[in-house]
């Protein structure tokens, strides 16, 4: 049976160098680490999770609460989280609470007796509470923040100011002056932030005509209820909420005749594996959703191990690049008139 000793002597390292490298890669150098993941990987490696947990006082394993594991954003965050877990010994226990807080709020309570500590993605609870959890649970939370309610809850956002900024600014390089924004949500935090950056970013430009409308489900069924109205304005360019909200608008406009992006450019959010397979592909703002699960993982495991963090390092935002694709492009002649 191959032991942590056996990667020790093979990577040249000490046991602990090898246990912190499992537990927290990210506080080792990146030669160490590689020398260390190359050790596992060659001699099979497996961390004993149980006889940590009763070194430590802990069950080696840690959980995701995911509104909707059925949505790509979710699904590749997942992966991530699902990766790193391993890679450091860890288990990881994936739960949906199907976009309902009272899902949530219950299924939270009951796995934190089974776990070391959650990540809680774009939680749907509403601050008093998601404060209260954030105070008793080793936790991290995912596109959310509290601020001073929590101020010592390791969090990873998208920094959707320079989101937006890239949106807006492809769609006015291409010739664009009146654009609609279709928002999710009016819970959503994520909703929130990302059209005041919207508005934000439209306001910088004096030619730009912002229209917006919210309130929509995040998935492509709000989408096709939303391709409508999002049409009345008459823009010739789009902002959808998320990629699956721009499916939606697609589908339902390619029911109506309306051709992108030959008659209205779309772009999503977030730039999930589905931007690629639409016709056309759609160009969409995001960032490494694993990366995202990876981070979120990382600021977990320091604080189960009571790793002394830096409050700078606390909070975690990732810029989104834009990937533009075949679905904007500039406007056709005397269109939005």
């Amino acid at each position: 049976m191959v032991t942590v000793h056996d990667v020790a002597a093979l990577s040249g390292v000490s046991i602990a160098t090898v246990s912190r490298t499992l537990r927290a890669p990210h506080r080792v150098s990146e030669q160490t680490r590689d020398r260390v993941l190359a050790a596992v990987h060659e001699l099979g490696y497996q961390p004993n999770r149980a006889a940590s947990g009763l070194r430590g006082g802990r069950t080696g394993v840690i959980g995701l609460v995911v509104p909707d594991i059925e949505n790509p954003y979710f699904s590749s965050l997942t992966k991530g989280a699902q990766a790193s877990s391993r890679e450091r010994g860890y288990g990881l226990v994936v739960v949906d609470t199907t976009e309902r807080a009272d899902v949530e709020s219950a299924e939270v309570q009951a796995v934190r007796p089974q776990i070391d500590g959650i990540i809680l993605a774009s939680s749907r609870l509403p601050d008093e509470q998601l404060a209260q959890i954030a105070a008793t649970t080793t936790c991290v939370l995912v596109n959310r923040d509290l601020g001073p309610d929590a101020p010592a809850t390791p969090t990873v956002t998208i920094d959707e100011r320079v989101g937006a900024r890239a949106a807006v600014g492809h769609l006015h390089d291409l010739g664009h002056r009146r654009i609609a924004y279709i928002g999710g949500p009016a819970r959503s935090w994520s909703q929130a932030r990302r059209s005041a950056a919207i508005r934000d970013a439209a306001q910088a430009y004096a030619d730009i005509d912002l229209i917006e409308l919210s309130g929509y489900a995040p998935d492509a069924e709000g989408g096709r209820q939303a391709a409508d109205a999002a049409l009345v304005g008459r823009p010739t360019a789009v902002i959808a909420y998320n990629d699956l909200v721009a499916l939606g608008l697609l589908a339902r406009w390619t029911e109506l005749g309306v051709r992108v992006p030959d008659d209205v450019s779309l772009l999503g959010f977030d730039n999930t594996y589905v931007a690629q397979l639409s016709f056309p592909p759609l160009t969409s703002v995001g960032v490494d959703l694993r990366e995202f699960g990876e981070t979120a993982v990382g600021l977990l495991l320091d604080r189960i191990a009571g790793s002394t963090t830096d409050a700078a390092d606390l909070n975690h935002e990732l810029e989104p690049k834009l990937v533009a694709r075949a679905s904007t492009a500039a406007p056709a002649a005397g269109a939005g008139e």
